[in-house]
C-alpha cells in the first residue's frame, strides 16, 4: 500500500492551499488525503500507511493534541508537523510534547511553508522561528507580552506599524486591486493576502478597504 500524506484541517482553504503546495512538490492527487477532523484522520491513519501527518490545532470534534499523542502512539517516527495559527500560542507546548516534530505558522508564505515541508520529508523538525522565541522565553521564566507576541512575517517598516508585505498590499488595494489579482501580482496565495488584510485592519482598527487606504494615507504610510 503506497504511503499518503494526511492534511487534517478545519478550514476548506487551509486544506486546499496545503494540497497545492504538496502538489507543486512533487506528490500526486492520489498521494494526499484531506480530513476535516479527528475521527475521520483515525479512520485515515487505520487504514493508510502515513508518509507524513500535517495537523491544525483546532478540530471541530477536539483538539489536535490528542490526534498527535494518538499517532505517535502507533508510530514513533512518523513526521507530525502542525501547520496552524498563532492564536492557539497555549497549546504549543502540548503539541511538541505530545509528538509533534515540528511547528509552522499558517500566515506564512506558500514558498515559505514549502521549503519547511521539503525539510520534513527529508528527516527535518523545523520548528517557525518566532515560535522558537516563544519557546525560549518560557524556558528562560519570561512571559511574552501577547500584545507584542503576534508574529510579524516580514520586516517592520520605520514606525513598526505595517510590514513590508502589508504596505505593498495595502498599495495594491489602494490601486483597486481585489485580493485575487493581489496574490497574482506578488505570487502569493489568495489565503495570504486575506490573513494580511485582516492583520492590516487590525493594525489601523478599520473596517474597510476604503477606511484602511484613507488610514494608511493620513499616517503617511500611502501617498
Amino acid at each position: 500500500m503506497p504511503e499518503v500524506v494526511l492534511i487534517v484541517q478545519d478550514e476548506p482553504s487551509a486544506r486546499a492551499r496545503l494540497f497545492r503546495i504538496l502538489m507543486t512538490l512533487g506528490y500526486a492527487d492520489d498521494e494526499i488525503v484531506c480530513v476535516s477532523d479527528v475521527a475521520q484522520a483515525k479512520d485515515v491513519a487505520g487504514r493508510h500507511s502515513l508518509e507524513m501527518v500535517l495537523a491544525d490545532l483546532r478540530m471541530p470534534d477536539r483538539d489536535d493534541v490528542e490526534l498527535i499523542a494518538w499517532l505517535r502512539s502507533i508510530n514513533k517516527s512518523l513526521p507530525i508537523l502542525v501547520v496552524s495559527a498563532w492564536n492557539v500560542e497555549e497549546m504549543v507546548l502540548d503539541a511538541i510534547r505530545a509528538g509533534a516534530n515540528g511547528y509552522l505558522l499558517k500566515e506564512r508564505d506558500d514558498l515559505e511553508i514549502a521549503v519547511l515541508l521539503k525539510t520534513v520529508a527529508n528527516g527535518g523538525a523545523p520548528i517557525d522561528p518566532f515560535i522558537t522565541r516563544h519557546i525560549l522565553g518560557l524556558a528562560n521564566g519570561s512571559t511574552p507580552n501577547r500584545a507584542a507576541s503576534k508574529p510579524d512575517i516580514a520586516e517592520e517598516l520605520p514606525g513598526g506599524l505595517l510590514s513590508k508585505r502589508e504596505l505593498a498590499i495595502l498599495t495594491r488595494v489602494a490601486e483597486g486591486m481585489s485580493n485575487r489579482e493581489i496574490a497574482e501580482v506578488l505570487n502569493i496565495s489568495q489565503w495570504t493576502v486575506d490573513t494580511h488584510i485582516r492583520h492590516i485592519y487590525g493594525k489601523l482598527k478599520v473596517n474597510s478597504r476604503t477606511q484602511a487606504v484613507r488610514t494608511a494615507r493620513r499616517l503617511g504610510l500611502l501617498f
